[in-house]
C-alpha cells in the first residue's frame, strides 16, 4: 500500500485536511480481476505543479498552485471548482496545451516516468464542438478514421471500427443526419454534437482521455447521458478519463470515480468521490438533506462566499503533501497514423465535400461573381479598339483584378470554421500541418477554377477584349491565380490574428494597401519611392495582375485615332510602355510565372507559420519560464 499522508490545505477563511490511501497499482500487464480489464492502461502523476501567466508588467501570476495528483485506468477523474478556480489550466497543463503567455513547472509522470504520449494514447476535446458541420456523423467519424487509423487497417476494418464508435456512443439513429443541418433540415442537438466530438477522439481507443466541460451549455438529461456514455468507457476499456466540469447535477456527480476539487488554484479535497460528502461532514460542512452534493461543495469553497459560509472548528496545520509515484511499464506504442498520402487524399476529399455543401465557400460567391461581370459586360458592352476606350480596357481589366479577386475574403468566415477543426484534430495528432496544407489547397481548386472560367467568360466576351482562345486563357488563369493568392493570404492572416474580425480588418486592409501601390490608381513611375514604391509595388500581387492583363490585352493590336484626334493609329506595346508604364522587359507570362510563385510563397509562409506555433513555441515557454520565474506572485 502507498498512501497520501493526512495534510492540509488553506483557503480564505476555509481550511480542511484530507487523507486518502491509494491502492497500488497491478504490475504493467496484470489483470485487475475486481475491475475486469487488463491493466495495461495509462497512470498519469502529477506533484509540484504550477502554471503561471504575465500580467504585462515584468511579474507573474501563480494560476495553479503546487499540486499534486494522478488518475488512474478504468477510472473517471472530474476536475471541479468555482468559475477561474484553474480547472482548464489544470487539464491544459496535464495534456501538454497551455496557451503561448503561460509557462508551467512541475512534473508530469506517465505510469512514472518522464515520457512523451506515443501517437493515439491520448486525446482530448474541448469546450466547442468544432465540427464539419455539413457532413453526417456517419462521414465525419469514418473521415477521421480514414485520417486516425494505420494503413494496415483496410477500409472496411476502418468503416466498422467508425460504425462501433458510433454504436458505443448511442448515435446510431441520427448517423445519416447532417451535423449542423442546412435551411430547415433537421440538425443534431448540443448532447449529440458533443458525442460526435467524442467519437472522433476515441477511434484509436486512446487509453488517456481529456475533456474539457463536456456538459457546457447542455440541460440535466443531454449532460447526464453523455457523461453516462463516458463512464462506460472507462469500465469496459480500463481508459484513463480526466474531465473538468463546473456544476454536474447529482446523477451526474454520482457517475465519477475520483474527484480532485480546486478552489483559487490550490487543491482543497483529492479523493473517492463518494467520500466527499463524509469528508466535508467530518470537517464540519455537511452537505444539507436533499442538497445537490457538487452544489454544496461548490458554494462551501467558493471565496466569493466566505461571509455566508459557516465556519467549523478546524485546527490550523502546515500543508503537506507527499506521493509515491507509482511505476508501471512502459507505454506500448501503436502503429501510427495513416500514411502521409492516404492524409493527403482524405483531406482533400473530405474539405471537398465541405466546400461542396456550404453554399457560403464558393456558391454564394459565384452567385455574386456571375452579378458583376453581368454588370462589367454591360457597362462595357464591346468597348471597341478606338484610341478613346484605352482607359475603359485598362479600368475595366483592373477592376477584375482589384475588387472580384478581393471578394475572394467573403470565404474567410468559412476558413476559419476550418481551422478551428485543424487546430483540434493537429493537437490530438491526426494529421500534420503539411497535409491540411496540401488537401486545403487541392479541394480549393476546381471551386476557384469554375468561379475563374464562368464569370470569366462572360466579362471577357461581353466586353469584347481581344480575340483568340489563348488570350481568353490567359485571362482566366490570372484571376484563378489572383484567387488562389487571396486566398493565401487570408489563410495566413487567420493563423495570426486572434479573431473573425481582426482577420476581415487586416485582410481588407492589406489588399487595399496593395491595390493602392499596384500601379493603377497612381502610374509606376509617379509612386513616391519610399514604401509605395519600394517595396510595396513589388511586392503587391495586383502589379503583376495588371502588367499580365494589359499586355494580354494591348500586345499586337492597333488603336485608331490619337490624343490629337488624328487619323493616324498607335500600337498597344507604345500604350503598355507609355501610358500604362508597364515593364516590357519581359512577357506575359513571366506576369503569370509571378502570381503562381506568389501563391506557393504564401502557402509555404502559412505551413511554416503553423510549424512555428507547433514546435517553437513550447521552448519558448520553458525559457520564459526560468527567466521569470522569480517574479511569480501569488
Amino acid at each position: 500500500m502507498s498512501s497520501f499522508h493526512g495534510s492540509s490545505s488553506r483557503h480564505g477563511n476555509l481550511e480542511v485536511t484530507r487523507s486518502l490511501e491509494v491502492v497500488s497499482m497491478p504490475i504493467h500487464g496484470e489483470v485487475d480481476v475486481e475491475k475486469g480489464f487488463r491493466n495495461d492502461g495509462i497512470m498519469l502523476t502529477w506533484e509540484d505543479l504550477w502554471v503561471t501567466v504575465s500580467d504585462g508588467k515584468g511579474n507573474r501570476r501563480a494560476i495553479i498552485q503546487g499540486l499534486t495528483g494522478y488518475a488512474r485506468p478504468g477510472e473517471l477523474l472530474a476536475i471541479m471548482g468555482p468559475s477561474g478556480c484553474g480547472k482548464s489550466t489544470l487539464l491544459d497543463s496535464l495534456a501538454g496545451r497551455l496557451g503561448a503567455n503561460t509557462e508551467q513547472a512541475g512534473e508530469i509522470l506517465i505510469n512514472g516516468r518522464k515520457q512523451a504520449l506515443a501517437y493515439g494514447t491520448s486525446a482530448y476535446m474541448t469546450q466547442e464542438e468544432t465540427l464539419i458541420t455539413t457532413l453526417t456523423v456517419k462521414e465525419a467519424v469514418y473521415y477521421s478514421a480514414q485520417l486516425q487509423l494505420p494503413d494496415s487497417m483496410s477500409k472496411s476494418e476502418k468503416r466498422e471500427r467508425a460504425e462501433m464508435t458510433i454504436r458505443e456512443m448511442g448515435l446510431m439513429n441520427s448517423a445519416n443526419t447532417r451535423i449542423g443541418g442546412l435551411w430547415g433540415v433537421k440538425s443534431l442537438s448540443g448532447g449529440e454534437k458533443r458525442r460526435v466530438s467524442i467519437c472522433i477522439e476515441i477511434l484509436t481507443r486512446p487509453k488517456l482521455l481529456f475533456l474539457d466541460e463536456p456538459t457546457s451549455g447542455l440541460d440535466s438529461a443531454a449532460s447526464y447521458y453523455v457523461m453516462s456514455r463516458i463512464a462506460k468507457l472507462d469500465q469496459r476499456q480500463g481508459r484513463t478519463i480526466i474531465a473538468s466540469i463546473h456544476q454536474p447535477s447529482s446523477e451526474v456527480f454520482g457517475l465519477f470515480q475520483n474527484l480532485y476539487l480546486l478552489s483559487s488554484g490550490r487543491v482543497v479535497y483529492f479523493g473517492p468521490a463518494s467520500a466527499a460528502n463524509e469528508f466535508f461532514a467530518s470537517n464540519g460542512f455537511p452537505c444539507p438533506t436533499l442538497q445537490n452534493p457538487s452544489d454544496h461543495f461548490l458554494r462551501t469553497i467558493n471565496k466569493d462566499f466566505d461571509e455566508d459560509v459557516e465556519q467549523g472548528s478546524i485546527g490550523k496545520k502546515t500543508t503537506e503533501e507527499v506521493i509515491d509515484i507509482l511505476e508501471g511499464g512502459a507505454l506500448v506504442k501503436k502503429n501510427g497514423h495513416a500514411s502521409f498520402l492516404t492524409q493527403c487524399f482524405v483531406l482533400t476529399k473530405r474539405s471537398s465535400v465541405n466546400m461542396y455543401r456550404d453554399l457560403g465557400y464558393y456558391w454564394l460567391r459565384l452567385v455574386i461573381y456571375v452579378v458583376l461581370s453581368l454588370g462589367l459586360g454591360t457597362i462595357y458592352h464591346d468597348v471597341g479598339s478606338s484610341y478613346n476606350t484605352i482607359q475603359a480596357s485598362g479600368a475595366m481589366l483592373t477592376y477584375i483584378a482589384s475588387f472580384l479577386t478581393f471578394m475572394t475574403i467573403g470565404g474567410f468566415p468559412s476558413f476559419v470554421e476550418d481551422m478551428k477543426v485543424f487546430e483540434r484534430e493537429r493537437l490530438n495528432g491526426h494529421y500534420g500541418s503539411t497535409a491540411f496544407v496540401i488537401g486545403n489547397t487541392l479541394s480549393a481548386m476546381p471551386y476557384l477554377l469554375l468561379i475563374s472560367l464562368i464569370p470569366g467568360a462572360l466579362s471577357y466576351y461581353l466586353t469584347g477584349l481581344q480575340r483568340g482562345f489563348e488570350h481568353f486563357m490567359y485571362f482566366a488563369s490570372v484571376l484563378f491565380t489572383c484567387m488562389m493568392l487571396v486566398e493565401s493570404l487570408m489563410m495566413i492572416v487567420a493563423s495570426l490574428v486572434p479573431n473573425f474580425l481582426m482577420g476581415i480588418i487586416a485582410g481588407s486592409g492589406i489588399q487595399g494597401l496593395m491595390i493602392l501601390g499596384g500601379g493603377f490608381f497612381r502610374l509606376p513611375n509617379d509612386l513616391p519611392k519610399p514604401f509605395w514604391k519600394y517595396p510595396l509595388h513589388y511586392i503587391s500581387f495586383h502589379r503583376y495582375a495588371y502588367q499580365g492583363l494589359y499586355k494580354n490585352e494591348f500586345e499586337g493590336l492597333s488603336f485608331s485615332g490619337s490624343q490629337t484626334g488624328g487619323r493616324g493609329s498607335i500600337r498597344g506595346v507604345d500604350i503598355l510602355r507609355d501610358q500604362w508604364q508597364v515593364e516590357m522587359g519581359y512577357s506575359k507570362w513571366v506576369d503569370l510565372g509571378v502570381l503562381f510563385g506568389m501563391v506557393v510563397l504564401y502557402r509555404f509562409i502559412f505551413l511554416c507559420i503553423v510549424k512555428v506555433v507547433e514546435k517553437v513555441q513550447p521552448g519558448i515557454r520553458k525559457i520564459m519560464y526560468l527567466r521569470n520565474s522569480k517574479n511569480i506572485k501569488f
